[in-house]
């Protein structure tokens, strides 16, 4: 298979894939005596990522592998093609989120201990069903509870390929900062009704 054509299916899987794919995914589209290699797919995807650095989106690599995204610059233009409302999600919710990315594995309890509430059960719950965090084990305390940390479609979503490109804590003096960190430095823009569970706050009584 020439190189061009390489490019070409490597291209078009990513414009209608709808996710990020991997180098391990388009591998995944030739047959198997005819898969190309990984240095071959990442040397097309260089040249994908080159092809559209004068254009209206570009290629960019997440955690999950690689996918096109509009450019940053447009999204003022962009913004109008959706009549939601921008999202906007509770101090509560942005904290417990900053400290499981920050902190993990943490437990509920070491969330409340640095908040000093407690954090609302419907606020992890829908962390959970959003999985930006999981449970990864069970803390050997008393009572043994459950460890929380964030997930590969986390990073996916704050356009982020590993926890490392999150900001570091020398440059983050207390939740204030990390909440501004989170919703201007890693952009969040999942559409979010603001009557949904992001607007919990932290009525619910500490068990």
């Amino acid at each position: 298979m020439i190189e061009e054509k390489l490019i070409q299916i490597i291209e078009a899987a990513l414009m209608v894939a709808g996710r990020p794919l991997s180098v391990s995914d388009l591998q995944k589209l030739f047959d198997e005596n005819a898969a190309p290699s990984t240095a071959d797919i990442r040397d097309a995807l260089n040249e994908i990522k080159n092809f559209y650095e004068d254009r209206g989106i570009a290629l960019k690599e997440v955690a999950s592998g690689f996918e096109f995204q509009a450019k940053k610059e447009f999204s003022a233009w962009l913004a109008k093609l959706w009549e939601e409302r921008p999202p906007r999600y509770s101090r509560a919710f942005l904290e417990t989120l900053s400290l499981i990315a920050y902190r993990q594995p943490i437990t509920r309890a070491e969330i409340e201990n640095v908040r000093g509430v407690a954090v609302n059960s419907h606020i992890l719950k829908t962390l959970v069903e959003r999985e930006w965090v999981r449970i990864v084990g069970y803390k050997e305390v008393p009572g043994k509870p459950a460890l929380y940390a964030t997930t590969k479609n986390f990073l996916d979503h704050f356009n982020l390929k590993s926890l490392t490109e999150l900001p570091t804590l020398a440059d983050i003096k207390d939740l204030d900062i990390q909440e501004e960190k989170l919703t201007v430095q890693l952009e969040l823009v999942s559409p979010v009704d603001e009557s949904s569970e992001e607007e919990i706050s932290d009525s619910e009584p500490r068990a």
